[in-house]
């Protein structure tokens, strides 16, 4: 047999197997994706199971608009008051807390507004707003998006009435926001991961954190298999459970950058 038809011959062997691999789709926020722990966990979970993981990242509102939509089988996101909401909509089932980390206001080393060292982001905020200094907003419905307007209206202000002079929304990613941001020497709202896991920071550099108030949650879900048929409940459920297993909440830990833990596993039954 000639080694052209000895590689068909292997080729079709080999396809049917790859077409059945078993896999999941999980839409996630893009800071678990950007920061490199998805890098860690998919492989570990795989390893364990044999279920491949396929990641459809996108920021928090979008990630559950696709929950809604039965296109995805399990939601891993960060914005605790949309997915209770999500939740109560009987979207998905099965909730449970994995982690936390937070956010951080980074700037500009220059730093008009003057909030280097602060701990009260809503001051922070103030200031900036005072400032008219430069504000990069996601503005894409994400888990950071939706914290930094929290944070805005503790600060009693309504940055979109500045919008398109020192506030800028660009409906991107976390990743867009800090390239805009260290490229024309703005402020920005980023999570802790992403920002430390950022390899463009240029003048950049973090200003503001401590604040009890940029605790930053994740959670995880099932959609809910009566409302979407197709919906891979066991798979979806394995890797759920494996997540908030002691290796999974071990793997979540053991994941650094520069000696830096990223992400602190608490879930609790």
């Amino acid at each position: 047999m000639s080694f052209v038809a000895r590689l068909l011959l292997a080729l079709a062997i080999a396809l049917p197997a790859l077409a059945q691999e078993p896999f999941i789709t999980v839409a996630s926020t893009t800071s678990t994706q950007d920061s490199g722990l998805f890098g860690e966990l998919l492989p570990a979970f795989k390893k364990k199971t044999g279920i491949a993981v396929r990641v459809v990242a996108l920021g928090t509102g979008q990630a559950l608009a696709l929950g809604r939509r039965g296109d995805a089988d399990v939601l891993f996101v960060h914005d605790r008051v949309a997915e209770l909401k999500f939740l109560e909509g009987g979207h998905g089932i099965e909730r449970r807390e994995v982690m936390y980390n937070d956010f951080v206001l980074v700037g500009p080393r220059n730093d008009p507004a003057r909030i280097g060292g602060g701990k009260d982001v809503a001051s922070a905020l103030k200031a900036i707003a005072g400032a008219k200094a430069a504000f990069i907003s996601r503005g894409d419905k994400s888990g950071t998006n939706a914290a930094e307007l929290r944070y805005w209206k503790t600060a009693a202000i309504d940055p979109t009435l500045a919008r398109g002079s020192w506030y800028k929304e660009i409906g991107q990613g976390m990743g867009a926001a800090l390239n805009l941001a260290a490229a024309s020497g703005g402020y920005t709202l980023s999570d802790r991961a992403t920002w430390l896991n950022f390899r463009n920071r240029g003048e950049l550099t973090l200003l503001v954190e401590g604040d009890p108030r940029l605790f930053n949650q994740y959670g995880v879900m099932l959609i809910n298999p009566d409302k979407h048929p197709h919906v891979k409940k066991e798979p979806g459920m394995q890797f759920i459970d494996w997540l908030t297993s002691p290796e999974g909440q071990k793997t979540i830990a053991a994941y650094k950058i520069n000696g830096e833990q990223l992400f602190f596993p608490n879930y609790r039954k």
